[in-house]
């Protein structure tokens, strides 16, 4: 997709500028009741009126999602192993790397965060491939660096076999992966379906890329990214036989002798059967998954099985890349790792009917349509697992029917009950459906997961070759915390299953109060998300557990009256809620103290002051700042469109009560 500079969804504005320290009005007058709800009705009416403008023509809403550079490094790589890196492309790709560079000559996961080693180098290739000279003094900043962290040797695996598809890296000095794993049953260790679903799509095409070892003619070598050039590859030292590192290092030692004695005919099955679930699983649009990743494995795996550029299944996997790609006012061209329409519709609807639009205005109408639209019926990869249970849940993207999700699936009833739509039998049906499929996807231990039950291994996330980021999916309090909400909403807080999620809940609320968030930076959001959830099925406000949460809140308030969180604290205890103010952390933390009942507090108030007095004149907010995330400390996203639905919910809830029409 092939972004504007300005209008309805998927429009790319120019990068963010850094966020402007507002030093918000904290004395006592400047904080008098009536002066803050009449700031905050004004952020609210701005707020709402710039979110409406943002809606497609066809019902939906979708901000950019910004990543790192890798995914557009990657890209150019996919089409140099593929033969098809044309100049115009490089060129525009190119632009936008060299934008992101540090004046250190790196390059980080997330706006303000530390350099990273497997990005840099990823990035410095891709600059390479676009005719950026090695004596160039930003290149040569960024290989010094490279050299200095141990060079190419150090980066993760995924990095070195992009490497490796150009001779770059050895492949006997990569972690081996046997196709032979898809014939591993359900139940057995290690089988695919004990990866999360976005490391499962990813696999199963890296163990035909790993059987076949391809090595594509090097444009250039890459000697000066490397301590010791003699030596580019030097073999790990063993870890001790007696930890889990040693053991499975072992074992891939172990997976090295078998590739030399593998029986021909059957790994020749199993790359044919590799071959067919990848296939199987490629999107009505090209894609896979709804995600870039996964994609561009694929189509390597695919082509290496003898699938030529001009199949069909090629040709629409390369048509659904540029449908990841936004060109921005200068020419440069970024790659989305995923778009995100379906969960930027279900909030931007949450957002605007909690701040006073009509349910039944033309706008929210057109986007039920397009939710109920967009609902599954058929199964995917999370039947394996509850094979006897009904489809109906949604997914995150426009196209991905292989794996709805149950965040979003909770996310969009509570947007559809918000809605006054005319065919209510519709509406009805969609929504038992979503809450069915929800229940039927509740883990065993009483919680929730993204996307499977039960997806709680800790094998794969020891294997030598998944250093790339979480690879499986645990139950999470901010999911846990949306199912509850919905369930709530749907006269569901007394049922058996959603005490237990109660339960969970609170057993898993942090000593200091707060709770973790696996999807969204950090404790802010699993807090943001828990309280609302725990409040709606019941608990009551004097609850400690909603008391020592809402106190931990006043604890983390920075000065200027907002909050916020890096995505250090993923690494970093003492970083919990550390951060620059953002609207979208400030909108989270609102939200759970309103739903505490502490509408009149100080705390609330000095939230609310600092997002109408840090809005834009058009409504909009400023956020460079990554707020959401894919996998913890490894993966961090930027959603543009959080900086608008989250303060936009909670100003509508301050200004109008938690108890929004129609919900």
């Amino acid at each position: 997709m092939t972004a504007t500079t300005n209008g309805p969804a998927g429009a790319a504005p120019s990068r963010p500028a850094p966020a402007r320290t507002t030093a918000a009005t904290t004395d006592t007058a400047a904080l008098d009741g009536a002066a803050v709800e009449a700031a905050a009705e004004r952020a609210r009416a701005r707020a709402a009126d710039h979110l409406l403008g943002l809606q497609s023509p066809e019902g939906w809403w979708k901000g950019d999602l910004d990543t790192n550079v890798t995914m557009d490094a990657e890209d150019l790589l996919l089409r140099q192993f593929l033969g098809i890196r044309d100049e115009a492309t490089t060129r525009s790709a190119a632009l936008f790397i060299r934008g992101e560079q540090r004046e250190d000559g790196t390059w980080a996961t997330f706006h303000g965060g530390p350099p990273d080693l497997s990005t840099t180098v990823e990035a410095y290739v891709a600059l390479r491939l676009a005719g950026d000279s090695p004596d160039a003094p930003h290149m040569t900043r960024a290989a010094h660096w490279v050299r200095s962290q141990g060079g190419i040797a150090e980066a993760r695996v995924f990095t070195r076999i992009w490497l490796a598809l150009f001779g770059w890296w050895p492949w006997d000095r990569l972690p081996e992966l046997p196709p032979e794993l898809i014939f591993l049953p359900p139940w057995a260790p290690l089988n695919i379906y004990d990866f999360g679903c976005w490391a499962r799509q990813t696999i199963v095409p890296l163990t035909v890329v790993s059987a076949k070892r391809p090595v594509r003619p090097a444009p250039f070598p890459l000697d000066e990214l490397h301590t010791d050039p003699a030596d580019p590859a030097p073999r790990a030292r063993f870890a001790p036989l007696a930890s889990w590192n040693g053991a499975f290092q072992r074992l891939d030692r172990v997976l090295h002798a078998y590739r030399k004695v593998a029986p021909r005919a059957l790994r020749k099955a199993a790359m044919a059967t590799a071959g067919r679930w990848i296939v199987e699983r490629q999107e009505n649009d090209g894609c896979w998954g709804g995600i870039q990743p996964p994609a561009v494995y694929s189509m390597i795996a695919l082509h290496l099985l003898g699938y030529d550029l001009g199949h069909p299944v090629m040709r629409a996997g390369l048509e659904s890349l540029d449908r990841f790609t936004l060109t921005r006012e200068d020419g440069s061209r970024m790659v989305e790792a995923c778009q995100s329409p379906v969960w930027d519709t279900c909030l931007a609807t949450i957002a605007l009917a909690d701040a006073g639009v009509p349910a039944d205005h033309p706008q929210l109408v057109r986007a039920a349509d397009w939710m109920l639209d967009e609902q599954i019926e058929r199964p995917g990869d999370w039947s394996v697992r509850r094979p006897h249970l009904a489809p109906g849940g949604w997914a995150f993207e426009f196209h991905n029917d292989n794996y709805p999700d149950i965040d979003d699936t909770a996310e969009v009833v509570l947007a559809l009950r918000r809605v006054r739509h005319p065919d209510t039998a519709r509406m009805e049906r969609a929504i038992s459906l979503g809450v069915r499929w929800n229940l039927g996807m509740q883990s065993k231990n009483g919680a929730w997961g993204a996307f499977d039950v039960d997806n709680t291994s800790s094998l794969p996330n020891r294997l030598p070759f998944c250093d790339f980021g979480e690879v499986v999916d645990p139950p999470s309090a901010d999911v846990t915390a949306h199912v509850v909400e919905m369930l709530a909403a749907e006269g569901l807080a007394a049922d058996p299953r959603t005490r237990r999620a109660v339960d969970w809940l609170l057993a898993e609320q942090e000593p200091s109060g707060a709770w973790f968030g696996r999807w969204g930076v950090n404790y802010l959001y699993g807090t943001g998300s828990a309280v609302p959830a725990l409040v709606d099925a019941g608990l009551p406000t004097t609850h400690p557990a909603i008391r020592r949460a809402v106190a931990w809140l006043e604890s983390v308030q920075n000065d200027d009256g907002g909050w916020g969180e890096d995505l250090r604290s993923y690494r970093e205890q003492g970083r919990m809620a550390r951060g620059a103010s953002t609207a979208s952390q400030t909108g989270w933390a609102l939200m759970a103290l309103l739903a505490a009942g502490e509408r009149e507090s100080r705390a609330a108030r000095r939230g609310v002051t600092f997002l109408a007095e840090t809005q834009h004149e058009d409504g909009s907010w400023e956020e460079p700042y990554y707020t959401g995330t894919g996998f913890p400390w490894d993966f961090s996203i930027n959603y543009h469109l959080y900086r608008q639905v989250f303060p936009l919910t909670a100003l509508g809830r301050y200004t109008r009560g938690a108890a929004p029409e129609g919900a």
